[in-house]
């Protein structure tokens, strides 16, 4: 899709409302994407290396120290995986 922004996995966190949060950023780390999932159906999506995201979606990454761990998350995830891969 020309109007989307490929970002690559670079976190998966937990919140205390049993949501499960899914991170992916843009590769220079400026931008990232969340997505909330519920813990029971995490077991029944496919989390990909990547996702072509719209870019009214992405939020600013303001933290320097965030922002250098994306990119070299995403760097690194981009490197290993097609965006497709199953993580």
């Amino acid at each position: 899709m020309a109007d989307t922004v490929r970002c690559w996995f670079v976190e998966r966190d937990y919140n205390d409302r049993d949501l499960i949060i899914l991170t992916y950023a843009t590769p220079d780390g400026e931008r990232s994407f969340r997505k909330e999932l519920a813990s029971q159906v995490i077991d029944r999506i496919t989390v990909t290396a990547a996702e072509d995201v719209d870019p009214d979606n992405l939020e600013s990454v303001d933290d320097p120290e965030t922002r250098e761990r994306y990119a070299a998350e995403a760097e690194r995830v981009a490197s290993e995986h097609d965006p497709g891969d199953e993580i």
